[in-house]
C-alpha cells in the first residue's frame, strides 16, 4: 500500500535541491520549463536524467526532437526559475530572456551556473511523468553561487 499523497510532498519537500529548467526545441518552436527531478546517473558515459510530465510542452519536444538543455540556475535567478514554473507564461517564457541556440538546437540560457547539453537516449513513462535520460554532449559552467530551494521556498548557500 502506498503512503499518503500529503506525506509524500512533506518527506520531499525536506530533500534540499538545486533548481533546474529544462529546454528543448522541435522545428522553430522552442520551450522550457523548471523542472525539480534531475540526476546524474553516469560519469561514463557521462548521463543525467529529468522527469517530465507528460502534459508539458515541453515533456512533446524533448521525445519530438530528442535533444534538451538542463540549466542550473545560479543565486539571483529566482525570478527566472519563477517564470519558466508559470503557467500563465507558458507561450512567451522566452520573450525577456536572454539565450541562444546550442549546438545540439535547443536553447542555451545565458547567465546560469552550468548548462549541460543532452541528447536523449532512452525514455521510461512511469505514473504522470516520462524519465528522460540524455547523454551529455557539451556542457559549460559559471563559478557563481547556486539557486537552492528546500521547504517551498529558494534559499542561499553560504560558500565560506
Amino acid at each position: 500500500m502506498a503512503i499518503d499523497e500529503e506525506l509524500f510532498k512533506e518527506c520531499l519537500r525536506r530533500w534540499t535541491s538545486g533548481v533546474t529548467i529544462v529546454t528543448s526545441r522541435s522545428g522553430d518552436e522552442i520551450h522550457g520549463m523548471t523542472v525539480s527531478a534531475f540526476s546524474s546517473v553516469s560519469a561514463d558515459p557521462p548521463l543525467v536524467l529529468v522527469c517530465a510530465n507528460r502534459k508539458s510542452k515541453t515533456h512533446a519536444m524533448i521525445a519530438e526532437s530528442g535533444i534538451f538543455n538542463v540549466h542550473v540556475l545560479a543565486e539571483g535567478q529566482r525570478e527566472l526559475s519563477n517564470r519558466f514554473a508559470s503557467t500563465k507564461l507558458e507561450g512567451s517564457r522566452f520573450d525577456t530572456v536572454n539565450y541562444q541556440m546550442g549546438r545540439l538546437g535547443a536553447p542555451v540560457i545565458h547567465g546560469v551556473l552550468a548548462v549541460l547539453e543532452c541528447k536523449l537516449v532512452s525514455m521510461h513513462e512511469e505514473g504522470s511523468h516520462t524519465i528522460y535520460i540524455g547523454h551529455v554532449e557539451h556542457a559549460e559552467t559559471s563559478d557563481a553561487a547556486p539557486l537552492v530551494y528546500y521547504q517551498g521556498a529558494y534559499r542561499e548557500l553560504s560558500l565560506s
